[in-house]
C-alpha cells in the first residue's frame, strides 16, 4: 500500500520537468558530481575559509543565492531546448588549466578559481549556448564562491588611514600620522588588517551586484549602485576607526577598544548596507513581478544559430568533460614531482670589511621561511660597529607550505609585534619595506628573489617562472635574499644596507654561489 502511495507523487515530481530538458540534467548532475570529486580537495579548502574566515562568512549564503537565481528563471528556461556544446570543452580546458598552475604553484586563488569556473564550463558544455545566455547573471555571479579579497588589505589599510587623520584633524584632535600608524595624546593607534575593512567591502560589492541586477533595468543606475557598494564601506570603515580615536580621547582606550568591538562590528555595516539600500530604493526601476529573461525570445533568436553548429550528443561530451579532467589531474600530478636537486650543506660567505657576530638585535626580527630546504641566519658587523642581518632561504620548488611569496613569508613575519610602517627608498632589484614593532623599534628590510637567471622583487614573475618550470618539467632552485638593518640612533638603516650591499659581490653571483649553482 505504501509503495502504491509514493509511486505518483514520484511521476508527479518527474512531470514538472520539461522532458527536454530531463537527460540534459541528469547529464549535468553527473558532470557536476564528478567535478566536485575530483577537485574535493579545493573545494574543502574554499568551504573552511567560508566557515572560518570572517572575511568570507558571507559566502556562506551565495550558493542559496545562485540557486534561487536560477528558479527565477526555471519556468522561462522550460521554453528553450537545451543542446551539448563541444567548444565548451575548450572553456572547461582554460579553466582546468588555471587550475593546474594554481596547483603546480601552491597558487589557491588560482586552483579554486579553476575549481568554480569549470562548474560554469561543464554546464555550458552541457547544456549549450542558449541556456547559457539565459543564465548568464547565475553563471557570472559563480565568482562569488571564489574567497579573494585580502590581497586589498594593504591598499585598504593606508587608505583607512588617510580618512582616519584627515577626520581626526578635522575633529580638532591633534595627530601624526607615520603610515598606518596614528599618534594621539591618549596613545599610539594602529590600522591593523583586522581594521582593513576588507571584509565589509568584499561582502557589500557580492551584495551590491545582486542588488543591482535584480532591482535595475538600467546600466546607468547598476553602475552607480555599484559604484556606491564601492565607495560607502571604504568610507564607513574610516568613519569607524575616527570614531575609535575620537572616543578614546575621553573615554579612554580599552573604553574605545570596547565599544568597537560591540558596535562597530557587524552592527555599524549592518546600518551601512541598510542606508545604501535605503538610498538606492527610490530609484529600483525593475517590477516586482518583472521576468528576468524571455525564454521564448532566447530560444527563436537567431544569433546563437551561429555557435550551435557545433552542437553535439551529451554523453559524448560528457564522456569529453571526464576526460579531460583527468588528463589534467594526472599532468598536475606529474608536475607536483618536479625539484631541484639540493646541495647537501651550504654556507654564508665573508664578506670584506665585514665580520660574522653574535645577534643583537633591540627587538627580535625573525623572517619566516616556512619549507625552505636550506634556511641561513647570520649578522654582520663593519669597523664602525654598524650591524646588517642577512636571511638566506633556498627551495627545491615552490608550492603551498614551502613558497617563498607565500602569506606571512618574508621580510613581515606574521603572528609577531612586526607591522610594516611604509615602503623603504626604492634600490634596484629588490622589495623594501620600513618595519616597526611596538611603536618603538623600527628597522629597514630589502628582499630579492632569485630564479634562474632573473633576479628582482616581482612575486608573479616568481610565480610565473616556477608554473613554467613544473609544466614543463624543468626543475630550478628558488632563492630568497634577505638583507635587514635596524633603525637606530647609531646607525641609518638604508646607509648601512648600501654600505653592505657594495662590500658583497654582485647579488645575482652571490646568492649562486651559496647555492652552489654554476
Amino acid at each position: 500500500m505504501q509503495l502504491e502511495a509514493l509511486t505518483p507523487q514520484r511521476a508527479a515530481l518527474a512531470e514538472r520537468i520539461a522532458p527536454v530538458w530531463r537527460k540534459p540534467l541528469l547529464q549535468l548532475a553527473l558532470a557536476w558530481v564528478g567535478m566536485f570529486a575530483l577537485f574535493a580537495a579545493d573545494w574543502a579548502a574554499m568551504v573552511q575559509l567560508w566557515w572560518d574566515s570572517s572575511t568570507y562568512n558571507h559566502i556562506l549564503v551565495v550558493p542559496a543565492i545562485i540557486a534561487w537565481l536560477v528558479w527565477q528563471r526555471a519556468h522561462q528556461l522550460a521554453r528553450i531546448a537545451p543542446q551539448a556544446w563541444w567548444p565548451g570543452l575548450l572553456l572547461l580546458f582554460g579553466s582546468l588549466f588555471v587550475w593546474l598552475l594554481g596547483d603546480i604553484s601552491g597558487t589557491a586563488t588560482a586552483s579554486q578559481l579553476g575549481a568554480v569556473t569549470s562548474l560554469q564550463a561543464a554546464t555550458i558544455a552541457v547544456l549549450g549556448p542558449r541556456v547559457a545566455w539565459a543564465l548568464l547573471f547565475p553563471l557570472f555571479y559563480g565568482f562569488f564562491l571564489v574567497p579573494v579579497g585580502d590581497e586589498l588589505v594593504p591598499a585598504l589599510q593606508m587608505i583607512t588611514a588617510e580618512i582616519t587623520i584627515a577626520l581626526t584633524h578635522a575633529s580638532g584632535i591633534p595627530a601624526l600620522i607615520d603610515g598606518v600608524f596614528i599618534d594621539t595624546p591618549v596613545g599610539l593607534f594602529e590600522v591593523a588588517e583586522a581594521c582593513s575593512g576588507v571584509k565589509f567591502l568584499v561582502a557589500m560589492v557580492a551584495l551590491g551586484t545582486l542588488v543591482a541586477h535584480v532591482c535595475y533595468r538600467s546600466w546607468t543606475r547598476r553602475a552607480l549602485f555599484m559604484v556606491a557598494a564601492i565607495v560607502l564601506p571604504i568610507l564607513a570603515n574610516g568613519v569607524r576607526a575616527w570614531g575609535t580615536i575620537y572616543i578614546a580621547q575621553s573615554q579612554g582606550v580599552d573604553f574605545a577598544a570596547g565599544f568597537d568591538h560591540i558596535f562597530y562590528g557587524w552592527i555599524f555595516f549592518a546600518l551601512v548596507m541598510a542606508a545604501l539600500l535605503g538610498m538606492g530604493w527610490r530609484f529600483f526601476d525593475r517590477g516586482f513581478d518583472e521576468e528576468f529573461i524571455d525564454g521564448e525570445a532566447i530560444a527563436g533568436a537567431a544569433w546563437p544559430a551561429r555557435f550551435e553548429r557545433w552542437s553535439g550528443s551529451g554523453w559524448p561530451v560528457l564522456a569529453g568533460l571526464a576526460l579531460l579532467a583527468l588528463t589534467m589531474l594526472g599532468w598536475a600530478h606529474a608536475a607536483r614531482s618536479v625539484e631541484a636537486d639540493m646541495p647537501q650543506v651550504i654556507d654564508l660567505p665573508e664578506v670584506p670589511g665585514w665580520t660574522r657576530v653574535n645577534p643583537a638585535q633591540s627587538h627580535t626580527w625573525l623572517p619566516h621561511t616556512t619549507g625552505a630546504d636550506h634556511k641561513l641566519i647570520a649578522s654582520y658587523a663593519d669597523e664602525e660597529g654598524r650591524v646588517v642581518d642577512v636571511v638566506y632561504a633556498l627551495y627545491a620548488a615552490q608550492e603551498d607550505g614551502r613558497e617563498a611569496t607565500g602569506f606571512g613569508e618574508g621580510a613581515l613575519p606574521s603572528d609577531t609585534d612586526w607591522r610594516w610602517l611604509s615602503d623603504a627608498p626604492p634600490v634596484e632589484g629588490a622589495i623594501g619595506d620600513r618595519l616597526q614593532a611596538l611603536g618603538t623599534y623600527q628597522r629597514v628590510a630589502y628582499t630579492w628573489y632569485r630564479h634562474g637567471d632573473w633576479i628582482g622583487s616581482s612575486r608573479a614573475r616568481l610565480k610565473l617562472a616556477n608554473m613554467a618550470d613544473r609544466l614543463l618539467f624543468a626543475p630550478r632552485p628558488t632563492i630568497m635574499l634577505i638583507i635587514s638593518a635596524e633603525d637606530t640612533e647609531s646607525q641609518h638603516a638604508e646607509d648601512t644596507l648600501a654600505a653592505f650591499r657594495q662590500s658583497t659581490a654582485p647579488l645575482p653571483e652571490w646568492m649562486d654561489a651559496i647555492a652552489l649553482l654554476d
